[in-house]
């Protein structure tokens, strides 16, 4: 299994076929079905990292507001994976990471927007976990190194967020994406490509446009977490690339 980064966008990729949307619907039956998946999610953040040990099947949470009914309606009633989840917080407590569990919280739409293009059947069980927007850029990436190995055991590793996330920087009225947002993009996949870590490390400092693409980096932190589970001999690959509302990026890659 892959290591995937996935930019998920507006909740509303789960009811309209944008881009990215399509995209995921057909790259679900390339990646084929994972033993398990655990997803690190930009829309739970926790002091301490946290990792989802449901035992029954998953409450969708519509964390979300001012859309359609029809998306409030929406369940994806994937299982959990204890004995995953214990895994995962085993590799993760021996590299020096604390971590807890929680035994009641659903699926967020960083999550099951996600999933649900890519395995519309919820038939795979899911370990979500949280972020911790606060700690360092290498951090994150330990995070991921942690969890290397878990992929031939079949289980997909993904983070779910954003290079580009700024409310304020998008056109609602739509149009063609942004250059700076495109530079910020283009730089990321670069030094990624060379495995400059010192330089992804420092981006804000490094990257073209950073503050305004990344002005807070909850969504951007399951970016190197996704980055750092990944085989280190396989070169990062972009399997998906588009913009909404001028500046918001769906970029997704592969690791």
């Amino acid at each position: 299994m892959p290591a995937l980064f996935i930019g998920h966008g507006s909740p509303m990729m789960a009811i309209e076929d944008n881009e990215c949307g399509l995209f995921l619907s057909r790259y679900g039956s390339v990646i084929g079905k994972p033993k398990a998946i655990v997803l690190f999610t930009a829309h739970w953040e926790t002091d301490v990292l946290t990792i989802s040990s449901v035992s029954g099947t998953y409450d969708t949470i519509h964390d979300f507001g001012g859309f359609p009914r029809e998306l409030f309606e929406i369940q994806y009633p994937a299982h959990g994976a204890p004995a995953l989840a214990q895994e995962v917080g085993r590799r993760l407590s021996e590299h020096g990471i604390p971590v807890q569990y929680d035994l009641q919280r659903g699926l967020d739409h960083g999550s099951w927007v996600v999933l649900r293009r890519l395995f519309p059947d919820a038939d795979i069980p899911v370990v979500q976990v949280s972020v911790q927007p606060f700690q360092t850029n290498e951090y994150q990436y330990r995070v991921g190194e942690a969890l290397r190995g878990l992929d031939v055991q079949d289980v997909l590793i993904i983070g779910s967020g954003a290079t580009v996330h700024n409310f304020r920087q998008m056109k609602w009225g739509g149009g063609e994406p942004e250059q700076w947002a495109i530079d910020f993009d283009d730089w990321l996949v670069d030094r990624m490509t060379e495995r400059d870590l010192p330089s992804l490390f420092r981006f804000e400092e490094k990257a073209p446009n950073a503050m305004l693409a990344v002005p807070r980096p909850e969504h951007f932190v399951p970016l190197y977490i996704a980055y750092g589970s990944g085989d280190p001999e396989h070169k990062p690959e972009v399997i998906h690339r588009s913009y909404e509302m001028g500046t918001l990026s769906y970029i997704c890659l592969k690791f």
